[in-house]
């Protein structure tokens, strides 16, 4: 009976095989867009799984509350590790890991560096392999790095240090050029999607801060994890942890309200409000936005589905009729009609398996990546693939598989046979919700592209043209060169100014502190802290509206601050400022200089109250302005400089054009997938209206005729045939405004910088989808009103 079936259903989709292929075309292609959707969002999701007793893996957020000024790292103080392990009861292992970088330094047998890199390392504590089970190929976990000068590598850096796993096994290494590293453990690669990139894993015995015993010290860059006891809930910490925080932080009187809390391992990578070492996360609202996205083209495929076989239906009504007189039954032609839907259905599931193996490589490049689509490493994906069918199947086949098996006999072979002839039918009702999607996505895109215009093009209030920014170092060697190479870089031909820094004007990198002004203690905010000499203003342009700026020193001499620090202090007048003493850290020192605001952090967020300060010890950087005409050649030599002056180091340098475009990469990626999907959806919507106007005017043929033959116009039959659709793409702007302004509305809203919502995005949208409807029915409309009457009506 299948095999019956299917050889009918081939005929008939043969027999229309225009019909057909437009059917085809839309869903292969909304299927592809939907599989490449589920791909990257089951990979996110996919993040920090596989471990052993994961579900009770835990990590420990550090959070702040002042009046008007909230904060959230995932750093912690030093010493919480050790108290949280004798005091909260339910943890069956704790450990502290940091983050670190410095040069590596791999030996030949003569002394002579046979690899010299720069590398990220972590410090761990040896509980560390315990909570997570990491996969090792040498080397005991318990005990692999317990001994201080041990370091364990991922297989991938011991191959690449020392050829192979066994090679590796019981060598030095060198750390930062003199610490010797001797390798005892190797461990598996870590997969992409894990938010530890740990590759060099060296003893918590050599981390330089293990014995700091400060509260109110945290580092984002130190990240304390926990095993909670099987069975126990990490509910039954919350009293214990509100104890725990008053103990070590309100009793000690620790400034802006710090607590700690635990957050799960499910959720590290979809943390807005922290990081983590791989600094890799996904906000799960956009992945939420995606998939919608994904089921918008799908319903908008299976409307074109429906709306073309519901049309198409009166020129079946004769089989209908005739296999219902000789005894077929309503189910048998509901499950031939089904039969025929499954088979479009798999046939537009192949063509979108290609099309989504033709589009991974771009994919991939767009999310810097690798995205695999093998059903065999993730069967996952052969489960949605099926899923997919079935679902596109019944979605785009019951209705008009119900509508088309559920006509009268009698009237099905009279040919008198009508298919929703109400004012409102069901197929109107369908091609208004699929356009109103489709306008939905092209008011958000405009939306969206309009924002990031205006990200790039608002002034932020200081240069990055033609600025390079490197690493430095700042050890007591180091710093005795500074003045020279200073000197020596500005006698570079191409080289316009120099400065010593901490961090580039805008920067994520958070470093505050609470302070009092003029003797006294501020509670309502907190400072950012910025470390540059005085040339740092005249690199990037920063504009003075009083004062002056600070003498270059190597101590702290003054402080410049900016306008939202005045805005925060309640304070209109610039000049009022100049003189007054701000302490912070044990460091007073008068203000004598207020810069203009400039925004310090993206356009997501507000600019921050911030001082700016000369503190030598404290420049990582150098900022480097240069001439645009000969920014190559001066480049050239600055690294040339750099080399020789500090021989130990690895340069590396950045333009800060490159490091400010860096924080606009999600909202990037999101305006090229709105555009692609808003595309493909305008595509998808445009080919089943074209499908939609051939049908009615096939069968508005001799209508079309008489009304010419009776001194009816081109023009007139053509806005006649194309009348209905206007209205009804006219409604579907109706309904979409509103919806439109709802979704764009609250994603501006993430932005404290942004375009205000003006008309013409909506009246763009309008017209775009007016013009395009025009076009598409016309083409249609005209075709039939200048076809030859007597074509028409020569039977008649």
């Amino acid at each position: 009976m299948f095999k019956l079936n299917l050889k009918i259903a081939w005929r008939n989709l043969w027999k229309n095989r225009g019909y057909t292929l437009i059917n085809i075309l839309g869903l292969s292609i909304a299927m592809a867009s939907c599989i490449l959707i589920f791909i990257f969002v089951r990979y996110q999701l996919s993040f920090d799984e596989g471990y052993k007793n994961q579900d009770r893996i835990y990590r420990f957020t550090t959070h702040w509350k002042y009046s008007n000024f909230e904060d959230d790292t995932q750093g912690v103080p030093i010493p919480l590790s050790a108290a949280a392990k004798n005091e909260l009861v339910g943890i069956e292992k704790i450990a502290t890991i940091s983050m670190g970088y410095g040069i590596i330094q791999v030996k030949d047998q003569n002394g002579t560096d046979r690899i010299k890199t720069e590398e990220v390392v972590h410090y761990a504590e040896p509980e560390f392999f315990e909570i997570f089970e990491m996969g090792w190929l040498n080397g005991n976990p318990e005990t692999v790095i317990t001994e201080p000068n041990t370091v364990a590598l991922s297989a991938e850096t011991a191959k690449s240090f020392f050829g192979t796993i066994e090679n590796a096994i019981g060598k030095t290494i060198f750390f930062r050029n003199k610490t010797g590293l001797k390798v005892t453990g190797v461990f598996r690669n870590m997969p992409k999607n894990s938010s530890f990139p740990l590759k060099i894993m060296i003893s918590y015995q050599n981390f330089p801060q293990k014995n700091n015993k400060s509260w109110d010290s945290v580092s984002s860059q130190t990240e304390c994890y926990v095993l909670l006891k099987n069975g126990f809930r990490a509910a039954a910490l919350k009293e214990p942890l509100r104890l725990f925080n008053k103990k070590y932080y309100q009793d000690k009187k620790i400034e802006g309200n710090q607590t700690n809390a635990l957050q799960a391992l499910k959720d590290i990578h979809f943390s807005e409000k922290q990081g983590n070492f791989a600094e890799l996360y996904a906000v799960k609202s956009e992945l939420y936005g995606l998939g919608v996205i994904g089921l918008f083209l799908l319903i908008t495929a299976c409307i074109n589905f429906i709306n073309l076989t519901t049309a198409q239906s009166i020129n079946r009504s004769k089989e209908v009729g005739i296999r219902k007189v000789l005894g077929g039954k309503r189910k048998q032609l509901i499950v031939q009609f089904l039969t025929e839907t499954f088979t479009i259905t798999l046939i537009a599931l192949i063509i979108a398996c290609i099309l989504t193996e033709l589009a991974l490589p771009q994919m991939e490049s767009l999310f810097k990546t690798q995205i695999s689509f093998s059903i065999f490493e993730h069967p996952v994906i052969f489960t949605f693939l099926i899923t997919l069918v079935v679902v596109v199947s019944l979605l785009a086949g019951f209705y008009p598989a119900l509508i088309i098996s559920g006509f009268s006999p009698a009237l099905a072979i009279k040919n008198k046979i009508t298919v929703n002839s109400g004012n409102m039918s069901l197929r109107k009702v369908l091609v208004v919700i699929q356009f109103s999607i489709t306008i939905i996505l092209i008011i958000g895109t405009v939306i969206i592209m309009e924002q990031m215009n205006y990200v790039h093009q608002k002034p932020l209030g200081f240069k990055t043209d033609a600025i390079a920014i490197m690493n430095v170092p700042n050890d007591s060697i180091a710093l005795t060169k500074h003045k020279n190479f200073k000197e020596r870089v500005l006698q570079i031909n191409g080289v316009q100014s120099f400065s010593y820094c901490q961090l580039p004007p805008l920067s994520n990198e958070m470093s505050t502190t609470n302070f009092s002004y003029n003797g006294q203690q501020n509670e309502d905010f907190e400072i950012r802290r910025s470390s540059a000499d005085a040339d740092y203003f005249k690199v990037f342009d920063l504009k003075l509206i009083a004062g002056k700026v600070f003498l270059n020193s190597d101590t702290v001499n003054g402080y410049v601050v900016n306008e939202t620090f005045l805005k925060k202090m309640n304070i209109s007048n610039p000049k009022e400022v100049i003189g007054k003493i701000i302490s912070q850290n044990e460091t007073k020192m008068p203000i004598v200089g207020v810069v203009k605001d400039f925004n310090d952090r993206s356009l997501q967020q507000s600019i921050s109250p911030l001082i700016i300060y000369p503190q030598k010890n404290a420049y990582y950087k150098v900022a480097i302005k240069m001439d645009q005409a000969q920014l190559m050649p001066a480049m050239k030599e600055v690294e040339a400089l750099w080399n020789s002056t500090f021989p130990n180091e690895i340069y590396n340098a950045q333009f800060v054009s490159d490091v400010v475009s860096r924080y606009y990469q999600s909202e990037k990626i999101m305006a090229i997938l709105f555009r692609v999907f808003a595309g493909v959806i305008i595509f998808i919507s445009f080919i089943g209206l074209f499908g939609l106007i051939s049908f009615v005017a096939t069968q508005r043929t001799k209508e079309v005729a008489i009304r010419k033959v009776l001194g009816a116009s081109t023009f007139e039959l053509v806005k006649m045939l194309n009348g209905s659709f206007l209205v009804m793409v006219f409604v579907a702007n109706l309904v979409a405004w509103p919806l439109a302004y709802l979704l764009v509305s609250k994603w501006l809203s993430g932005f404290a910088y942004r375009i205000e919502l003006g008309v013409w995005p909506f009246a763009l949208a309008f017209l775009i989808s007016m013009l395009i409807t025009l076009i598409t029915v016309s083409i249609r409309s005209y075709k039939a009103a200048v076809a030859n009457t007597i074509d028409a009506l020569k039977y008649e």
